[in-house]
């Protein structure tokens, strides 16, 4: 990955799109006389939400049921990991949450009782991926991970061709690799590559903060369930495997219906480091919503159906998005950019998956090509 502020973007075309945007969506709250953050509304979805990833876990340890009810409880908490990860620390860690920083703070780390890392979450996801979206080597959401391939520009591997097969499997993997190694090896390469710049004595309590979140973490999954309460160990870790299966089919699905599908881009720098377009156009190339018209999933994923409103202003919370939308598709048009979406959620993991058999068969350009 490429240091930190190497890539930049430059409005050639001096487009004014986003400043005319702007300006209409807070004409739109001033009228409505509301508020950019959240409302009561997200309080109680987040309450409902974490009580799917707590309540479960209680009846476990308390009931102690046979291997079949076990694994459907372990299941609910996966489904609540997911949805306590969008709806609830994700707009917390944009600032979204709550005009309150205290409240922000404690719910952003949120994160940390799924056995995340708030800190490592802001620096790749509120910096990287949201400055750089869809930009090779400076965006970790479409990283080379050595068995998919998320973007036209990274190598190709002879088994890229079956990923479209393989790649729900492995996004199931995603959140064990999260909790269990991915959280380190970020926070040393963001040191390496400049994108956290803290001071080594921050970054020593930053580091051993994410130490004892991660022993409290697994001592109670893991260790707690067995050594408290009697329960055989391996029907405990088959239950935490299957949790964090279902969670990262979910987490891994959703984000990737934002990005890697039909019609998104994949700019790159010009030798200058420089991507010539407006930072705001990019977005609208790079993103995608999906299924804006379904309430049950916007309420679920915490409105990352409206990817496109969400990257434009992510500090403003998703409860708002529905209502965005409209201006900004309207907007978008006035100017000729295109406001890429899919109508309901099976034709955008339709897109999804012609864009992995795409990207598994995209040869890279050769040396004389690039040249020529």
């Amino acid at each position: 990955m490429k240091l930190k502020g190497k890539v930049k973007f430059i409005n050639k075309d001096k487009s004014l799109f986003f400043p005319t945007l702007r300006k209409r969506v807070d004409t739109y709250f001033q009228e409505n006389n509301l508020s950019k953050t959240g409302n009561a509304s997200i309080l109680t979805k987040s309450i409902i939400l974490l009580l799917l990833y707590l309540v479960p876990f209680a009846l476990l340890l308390a009931f102690a049921p046979g291997l079949s009810v076990s694994l459907l409880l372990w299941l609910a908490m996966g489904v609540g990991v997911a949805g306590v990860a969008m709806s609830v620390m994700h707009d917390a860690n944009h600032g979204a949450f709550s005009k309150s920083k205290v409240i922000n703070y404690l719910m952003a780390h949120s994160v940390n009782l799924l056995g995340g890392s708030a800190f490592n979450w802001r620096l790749q996801h509120n910096i990287l991926h949201h400055t750089y979206t869809n930009v090779v080597e400076m965006d970790e959401d479409i990283d080379d991970m050595v068995f998919m391939r998320f973007s036209p520009h990274t190598k190709v591997r002879f088994y890229h061709k079956l990923q479209w097969v393989y790649a729900f499997l492995f996004y199931g993997l995603l959140t064990l690799y999260w909790v269990v190694l991915k959280d380190f090896v970020q926070f040393f390469r963001f040191i390496r590559n400049g994108v956290n710049a803290n001071s080594k004595a921050q970054n020593s309590i930053a580091f051993t903060k994410i130490v004892v979140f991660k022993v409290l973490y697994f001592f109670a999954m893991l260790v707690a369930p067995t050594l408290l309460f009697g329960i055989p160990f391996w029907e405990v870790l088959v239950g935490f495997l299957l949790m964090h299966f279902v969670a990262g089919i979910i987490l891994s699905t959703v984000f990737q219906l934002a990005h890697t599908v039909e019609g998104t881009s994949h700019p790159l720098p010009n030798a200058s480091g420089a991507i010539e377009n407006d930072w705001a156009i990019h977005q609208l190339n790079t993103t995608a919503n999906f299924s804006r018209k379904s309430k049950l999933l916007s309420w679920y994923v915490g409105g990352l159906n409206f990817q496109i409103e969400h990257h434009l202003f992510p500090r403003i919370c998703h409860v708002h998005y529905p209502a965005l939308a409209g201006i900004v598709k309207e907007t978008a048009a006035e100017y000729g950019i295109p406001y890429i979406e899919s109508r309901t959620l099976m034709q955008a993991v339709r897109s999804h998956v012609n864009t992995l058999h795409r990207f598994g068969r995209l040869r890279l350009p050769s040396l004389n090509e690039i040249m020529a």
